[in-house]
């Protein structure tokens, strides 16, 4: 949608790590908990919140919004993005963009007040950096509920303390080849993260298209300090283990690799439609023939970025402010549509891909 957008910047150990998320959850002061506010409350601390956003050095770059009041493609881009769960029903929520979509802020939801920063790659700094800022701003106007013993108060004993949670988005398609995701996932968890799947299941139990979320357990032991270089330090050592075991993919299994690498490239490049699932997959692929150095001429950045452009809330909102002109047999199937955008997408985005493995 935006060549701007955060997600489209090349970042550190891009190869491996997608992106890395820091949230803060906080709830304000002499307000019972969002499981128990009545609706007059709801809509008192919305005005709050939104109202200390008005007095922000930068307050220009902020957007405030009820999530009543965007309209169904709105909620799927923002679900999508990682900025509203699909599950909440959003009645007195609200929520708050910084422009570039680095930075949000919901209101209302399962704490009163919860701060997300992304960025991409492995930097958990700027992300950190740009949370504090607007923690710290909401802070001149706004008391939050804390206790000397627990630190910040919050919905959930596992965010209480910092309130801080860590994540970090993954690609391991050759510690999934290897069938060794569940060693893995076992080291991760003896060290207090959850180990995810990004997309859900695909074949056999596994993740779809090997992409896995890895997050912070619980807010309460260490400092943001501690808990930083925690996961930090887990990351990059299941960094180094994916790139070993590209090595021994291309020594082991390298007739595979190549099958699994040409084949997705083939579908993306050819391909009339892409539902999403098989779209994740095929992704997948053409990454792993990037990192594998089968294939060259696009930049992690820009496979990245199309995990979130082909999202079915994005495509939408392309084709409701586009003007296209479809073959005849699907203009009246928005399902289709949209699958045939997608593939047109991931064309274009792969247009300058080269096989350099053979």
């Amino acid at each position: 949608m935006n060549s701007d957008a955060w997600y489209a910047v090349p970042g550190k150990d891009n190869d491996v790590v997608l992106s890395s998320r820091v949230r803060f959850a906080r709830n304000l002061a002499n307000f019972p908990f969002p499981a128990r506010l009545r609706a007059s409350d709801s809509e008192r601390i919305q005005a709050i919140v939104f109202d200390a956003f008005n007095h922000f050095e930068d307050s220009e770059s902020y957007q405030a919004i009820s999530v009543q009041q965007l309209d169904a493609v709105g909620k799927e881009i923002l679900v999508e993005r990682g900025v509203l769960d699909a599950s909440r029903d959003g009645k007195y929520s609200g929520v708050v963009m910084r422009s570039d979509g680095k930075v949000s802020c919901t209101v209302n939801d399962v704490d009163h007040v919860r701060i997300s920063s992304f960025s991409t790659g492995l930097d958990f700094d700027a992300a950190l950096s740009a949370g504090r800022y607007v923690d710290a701003s909401l802070q001149k106007s706004v008391q939050f509920a804390a206790s000397y013993d627990f630190g910040y108060l919050t919905s959930s004993l596992f965010d209480a303390g910092s309130g801080m949670k860590l994540s970090v988005r993954l690609h391991l398609p050759s510690l999934s080849l290897l069938g060794k995701i569940g060693s893995a996932g076992e080291s991760l968890s003896k060290k207090g993260f959850t180990f995810t799947a990004t997309y859900g299941l695909g074949a056999k139990g596994s993740s779809l298209g090997s992409f896995y979320q890895v997050s912070s357990l619980n807010s309460l032991s260490g400092s943001e300090f501690d808990q930083v270089a925690s996961l930090t330090a887990a990351i990059q050592q299941l960094t180094e283990q994916e790139r070993l075991a590209r090595k021994q993919c291309m020594e082991s299994a390298q007739t595979q690799v190549r099958n699994q690498v040409y084949r997705s490239l083939a579908l993306c490049k050819y391909s009339k439609l892409l539902e999403l699932r098989e779209a994740i997959s095929l992704i997948s692929g053409v990454q792993f023939g990037l990192d594998t150095k089968l294939l060259s001429g696009v930049d992690d950045s820009v496979v990245h970025a199309l995990l979130y452009r082909m999202q079915d809330g994005h495509l939408e909102f392309v084709l409701k402010n586009g003007d296209f002109h479809f073959e005849e047999d699907i203009a009246q199937n928005m399902q289709q549509k949209k699958e045939r955008l997608r593939a047109l997408i991931v064309q274009e985005a792969f247009e300058a891909i080269s096989v350099t493995g053979e």
